[in-house]
């Protein structure tokens, strides 16, 4: 399922890649990747998280094709441009991950983070006829307003056209539902970026249990929902960043090898 993208010619390695705080960049978007793993958020070795290299809006990290979510470490990201030059790692990206990565990135400078997964609830969500999400529980009205859904499946993203619609049908939502593929999330930082895909898919989840029963769901009528959507933006950014930290320090203790 996965495609390699092309390899491209080889650029020389700059030592200002080396940047503390792009170490740091490294660090967070590798426990996001070990985090997905363990929840099982991943897919194979087809899903992809990237995230703009501090002070280089122009440069994305990306994990290498052929690496499962599990096996990422900080070290083993790779930094590319644009174009699909790699400037710092071994590898290439997984071409799926260029495609719709990069043209985010280019047309959306707000989103610092881009996070592409098949999740299994949000993703069996996008397989359902009509909006995926029901503002129904609390968990997803922290998304209420924010998401937008991209009805026409056009196949696997393999060229620039591809990126470039899923990044238009985006436009200013923070997630998108690619209907019978899988969802989007984008954020100003790794940590908000994965704050709302662990909550998202937290959501679908209790969304599929909730239709399971059989009985109709109950809405939150809403004016309520844009009351609590309101309130819970207020603390995102912070809460956040106090949840990758978390995650940073269950990693340390037990899996403390995706820091290399």
């Amino acid at each position: 399922m996965a495609h390699a993208l092309p390899s491209a010619p080889p650029m020389l390695r700059n030592s200002a890649l080396d940047a503390p705080e792009i170490r740091q960049a490294r660090i967070d978007l590798a426990a996001c990747f070990r985090m997905a793993a363990r929840l099982g958020l991943q897919e194979g070795i087809c899903n992809h998280l990237s995230a703009l290299v501090p002070g280089r809006p122009d440069l994305m990290l990306v994990n290498p094709y052929g690496w499962a979510f599990g096996e990422i470490t900080a070290s083993r990201l790779l930094i590319c441009d644009f174009e699909g030059r790699v400037l710092a790692g071994e590898g290439v990206p997984e071409a799926t991950a260029f495609y719709i990565h990069a043209r985010l990135h280019m047309r959306h400078p707000r989103a610092a983070a881009a996070f592409h997964t098949h999740m299994p609830n949000a993703t069996a969500l996008s397989m359902l006829e009509g909006p995926p999400l029901v503002w129904a529980g609390q968990t997803a009205l922290k998304f209420y307003g924010r998401t937008a859904v991209d009805e026409e499946y056009n196949g696997l993203a393999l060229d620039e056209a591809e990126g470039d619609r899923i990044a238009a049908v985006m436009g200013e939502a923070d997630i998108a539902f690619l209907k019978n593929h899988g969802v989007v999330v984008v954020g100003p930082s790794i940590a908000e970026a994965w704050d709302d895909l662990y909550y998202l898919e937290r959501a679908a989840e209790v969304q599929r249990l909730a239709f399971s029963t059989g009985r109709p769901l109950k809405p939150v009528p809403t004016d309520v929902a844009e009351r609590t959507y309101l309130q819970m933006r207020e603390g995102d950014r912070e809460s956040a960043r106090l949840h990758l930290e978390s995650v940073k320090r269950i990693l340390s203790r037990e899996e403390p090898a995706y820091l290399d």
